[in-house]
């Protein structure tokens, strides 16, 4: 694919992303060897053991495991409790647990003594003067909300004929990115004749009314399959709607499809296939947010929502050269989406400019008194707020090792007179805190591990969710607890720092665990474009970390990047 300006990016020819590719590596080669403890008392997950009784010789092989040694008589003490324990386990087994059970260990970002602003303001939106409609509506099919919108509110064109447009679309490229799980065709075209009449008459519900968009097919919808991406669950339907879908359709946004993720949010593998990445149609997009950027990047959508837990909005962003906001953890409520790690999932949207982010988050944000984890603070999104008074941080480090088009955002920064200041991350071995999100992945699909149709996954690497979730039952409540802890101490540590700052930019892959452990907002976006070893033209992308809840001074500082560069106004063209 081509794309339709000229790159304005610093070519690597040694260079393919490697931020890109450390991270999956990082990411998906969980080394939980090292803390495993000796849990080998289920060492056959899938057949119960209330006949069989454990014995002291499979306690002392067990301890190896662990690191840890005990003597003959400790061994002989530990072993009834152990075997009682076992049978509870079968009972505790026995009552069922829906994904949708939460975690009574809830999950808080907001450490001692924190205060935020209370006053909520209607947002603001930039006034952008719009020309005639293009004689091809689909030269549209690129264009932000922010500009979309300006077409709908003033009547040049209808919801419906956005609607059939992108619709067209969607049909014509899913064929080369396998990026719809299910198109959602005769509810969009109600809800967008339903947009057209509301606007004729004056009702004019905001910039998202009559905007078509996507949503990560891990959303519950009443009447539509909702597959999770894996194929255990590809015919459920779940009989309520989330949140997230219920707020866009009170705003008058138009779902035009569900679109792919990777198998219970990881990567971009499904049971339809790999979803593709538009800018080159031999990778694919990368996840689990897939089908939302690669949509979103081809100009199949207006906008889309994605998830994050650890990555899988800001690496697809990435991939796809689209911009993501990963809110706040607690900003935006999960009630209706697939549980994968109660303490670190998160909702944001996927858009062409970080205004447009700001549009769509200022609809789905705030509490719902259904997802006990959101808080209800405001949002007050102004795009001419005053940058120049933000206190932005960089770690020196980072930068002095980043990829050069890291280091060119850098001194764009300088050169628009912002205030940068030199900074350091907490020093904790933070990579150690990874498996937390294991062990609630692998609770959030016990089931599916304990009935074998783990099997039924497409990916059964050693790095794949089947392997993972065997591996995490290894793992102790000690040490998570202890894990906890630990994180406990980091976010302390970032509270100070990120009380004297106002946000950081960083190369987008080096905070990505830290700052996903302590639930502070990023925004990410395209920053240029490289070569690969193929010759193939890549994006790249920078992130902007801020403080808690301070989503709207992250992204004010983000777009002023964003405008002054332009490189989100490059896209593929098939």
């Amino acid at each position: 694919m081509k794309k339709s300006q000229k790159s304005k990016g610093t070519t690597s020819k040694n260079n393919e992303n490697l931020e890109r590719r450390r991270f999956m590596k990082y990411f998906f080669s969980i080394g939980l060897a090292s803390i495993l403890l000796p849990v080998v008392l289920w060492s056959k997950l899938r057949k119960p053991q209330e006949d069989k009784k454990l014995t002291i010789g499979t306690l002392k092989e067990a301890t190896k495991i662990s690191g840890l040694e005990f003597t003959e008589t400790e061994l002989e003490m530990m072993l009834e409790g152990l075997n009682q324990q076992l049978k509870n386990y079968q009972k505790l087994r026995s009552v069922p647990l829906a994904n949708d059970v939460p975690s009574s260990l809830g999950f808080d970002p907001i450490m001692p003594g924190m205060t935020f602003p209370e006053t909520q303001h209607p947002p603001k939106i930039s006034q952008l003067k719009v020309s005639e409609v293009p004689t091809s509506l689909e030269s549209v099919a690129f264009w932000s909300v922010t500009k979309l919108s300006q077409l709908v509110k003033t009547r040049k064109v209808t919801s419906l004929k956005l609607t059939r447009m992108y619709l067209s679309r969607l049909k014509r490229y899913d064929k080369k990115l396998k990026c719809v799980v299910t198109l959602t065709e005769k509810l969009a075209l109600k809800q967008a004749k339903q947009a057209d009449r509301e606007i004729a008459s004056g009702n004019y519900r905001g910039p998202l009314h009559g905007i078509p968009w996507g949503v990560k097919d891990l959303f519950a919808m009443r009447g539509y399959q909702t597959t999770w991406g894996a194929k255990p669950y590809q015919n459920q339907v779940i009989d309520k709607n989330a949140t997230v879908i219920e707020r866009l359709e009170e705003a008058g946004a138009v779902l035009v499809a569900k679109l792919t993720l990777g198998a219970l949010a990881y990567g971009d593998v499904w049971y339809g296939g790999q979803t593709r990445n538009p800018w080159n149609l031999n990778d694919g997009s990368s996840g689990s947010s897939a089908g939302s950027s690669a949509a979103t990047a081809c100009g199949l959508v207006g906008f889309s929502i994605g998830t994050e837990t650890l990555g899988s909005i800001v690496s697809p962003a990435t991939v796809c050269g689209v911009t993501g906001l990963r809110p706040t953890f607690g900003r935006v409520s999960r009630y209706g989406a697939m549980s994968l790690s109660w303490s670190m999932d998160k909702i944001g949207p996927i858009c062409r400019s970080v205004e447009d982010c700001a549009l769509v988050f200022d609809v789905i944000h705030g509490s719902d008194n259904r997802d006990g984890t959101v808080k209800d603070l405001p949002f007050n999104w102004d795009p001419d707020s005053d940058i120049h008074s933000l206190k932005i941080g960089y770690v020196e480090s980072s930068f002095a090792k980043a990829h050069p088009n890291d280091q060119a955002t850098l001194k764009k920064l300088r050169e628009m007179g912002l205030n940068l200041v030199s900074i350091q991350l907490p020093d904790y071995p933070v990579e150690t805190m990874e498996f937390i999100l294991s062990v609630e992945a692998a609770a959030a699909f016990d089931e599916l591990t304990r009935s074998n149709q783990d099997n039924l996954l497409t990916r059964q690497t050693k790095d794949a969710w089947p392997n993972i979730f065997r591996r995490a039952r290894m793992i102790p409540a000690v040490e998570y607890v202890q894990a906890n802890r630990l994180r406990w101490q980091v976010m302390d540590k970032m509270a100070e720092l990120m009380s004297d700052i106002d946000l950081y930019v960083t190369p987008s892959f080096d905070s990505l665990l830290l700052t996903n452990l302590t639930g502070h907002p990023c925004v990410v976006l395209p920053n240029g474009f490289e070569k690969t070893n193929s010759s193939d033209v890549v994006p790249t992308s920078i992130s902007f970390i801020g403080q808690l809840y301070g989503e709207a001074k992250l992204m004010t500082a983000a777009k002023a990047y964003q405008d002054i560069t332009g490189f989100h106004l490059n896209y593929p063209q098939p």
